[in-house]
């Protein structure tokens, strides 16, 4: 049921992200070795071997790609200690599939706060018993999962008992919004119709690449029988002019907006890669909301701009320069911008007046929601790099003409 065979192929973001939990010492690591079917993590009979997450990518049929990460123990102790938790915690941020593991047939403080977390983020829960063949399971072990209602399986990673089931139990408990991942565009376009993206050579791309989200639009296109007309900003208009009926949609790269929309008959539909992947990656009716916040916004207010990637930005860089120059000419002075990459990302947001976020095409769907979730229970407005142009442009409505139900709750809002 599990492969490695080229587990390097799918990005992340598209991988189930099954995370292992639990106190240290009760056998996490050696649960990954055996699912992974090699090892992946050292184990040891010494508490705290394992300090950092580490993480395995690897097939898990008939799911396909996966992502196991072995966390440290969270019931770790001093001042390292504190710092491999967070490490930890910032691990459950990005799980669509937790497994607490626990060895002996307590279930005490540790475990009930990590249920109790997941099912307060929608996060699906696999409890397992571990180290059955030194520690055999009480029948008060079984009643108390049943009373809690959480799925449990009995394991030996030493025998390999219970080990198939925990297999069947993860693809049981896929969350569907992953086993039915919704289509980036393919869905907004007929059978065999055409879409035009216009992509702008990005400076910080690579040299004969293009980036991730435009790559992965036109695969969903392809994977759909659907066509993809590629050109540059300053070809838009022939290119539409070369096409013997109009196209279903023009997709563009939201740093050309403006130029695409002036340049786009009003009867095509058109929007941004980024505002494709605030409904792929997250949920677009929350960050259309988060958008309308900017009429808000005012001069020396904190904006926190958070991006997925890592990179060393360049020239005229969306997140660092364009963005915060064209929402200050919209709110009619400076704000104060914080900026974050990768995992980092503030624990307390309740400073910030707007986060605008990448279309975090890096991270896994769940990432996304999460942060989304954050935002919202600390009452701040989040959107992301589309939604924020378009409506510093004034073209907001264009742009969401092709998601009807995100146009009509931002006319409800107005």
């Amino acid at each position: 049921m599990t492969s490695t065979a080229k587990t390097g192929s799918s990005p992340r973001s598209f991988r189930l992200h099954i995370s292992i939990f639990g106190r240290r010492n009760v056998g996490k690591s050696s649960i990954v070795n055996v699912l992974a079917g090699h090892r992946v993590s050292i184990v040891s009979d010494t508490p705290g071997t394992t300090t950092d997450p580490v993480k395995k990518a690897m097939e898990l049929l008939p799911l396909g790609p996966v992502i196991f990460t072995d966390t440290a123990g969270l019931d770790d102790e001093g001042e390292l200690g504190a710092q491999r938790v967070q490490r930890t915690r910032g691990v459950m941020e990005g799980t669509d599939l937790a497994v607490i593991v626990t060895d002996t047939d307590a279930w005490g403080g540790w475990e009930e706060q990590l249920a109790d977390d997941f099912r307060r983020t929608g996060i699906p829960v696999i409890v397992v018993r571990s180290k059955i063949d030194s520690s055999p399971m009480s029948d008060a072990f079984s009643m108390e999962m049943e009373g809690r209602k959480l799925p449990w399986v009995a394991v030996s990673a030493v025998t390999g008992d219970g080990v198939d089931e925990l297999r069947e139990a993860l693809i049981r408990m896929a969350p569907d919004d992953f086993v039915n991942r919704p289509a980036i565009v393919s869905d907004l376009l007929p059978p065999g119709g055409t879409a035009v993206l216009v992509i702008p050579i990005d400076k910080e791309a690579p040299k004969g690449r293009i980036i991730l989200p435009q790559v992965q639009t036109i695969r969903d296109l392809l994977d759909h029988g659907c066509m993809a007309v590629v050109t540059q900003d300053d070809q838009l208009v022939k290119a539409l002019g070369n096409l013997r009926e109009k196209p279903a949609i023009v997709v563009t790269d939201s740093q050309a907006f403006r130029k695409v929309s002036a340049d786009t008959p009003e009867d095509i539909p058109l929007t941004s890669f980024s505002i494709l992947f605030a409904r792929f990656q997250g949920d677009l009716k929350s960050m259309v909301k988060g958008a309308m916040a900017i009429d808000r916004l005012r001069p020396g207010d904190r904006v926190l701009v958070a991006e997925a990637c890592t990179h060393h930005p360049i020239g005229e860089d969306i997140g660092t320069v364009k963005i915060p120059d064209w929402l200050g000419r919209y709110v009619g002075g400076d704000l104060e911008f914080v900026f974050q990459r990768g995992s980092d990302f503030p624990a307390d947001l309740s400073s910030f007046r707007l986060v605008i976020h990448c279309g975090a095409c890096m991270f896994n769907r769940r990432t996304m929601l999460t942060r989304i979730q954050r935002a919202e229970a600390a009452g701040v407005p989040i959107t992301n790099y589309g939604l924020t142009i378009a409506y510093s442009l004034g073209i907001f409505e264009r742009a969401l003409g092709p998601f009807p139900d995100a146009l009509a709750a931002y006319r409800s809002g107005k």
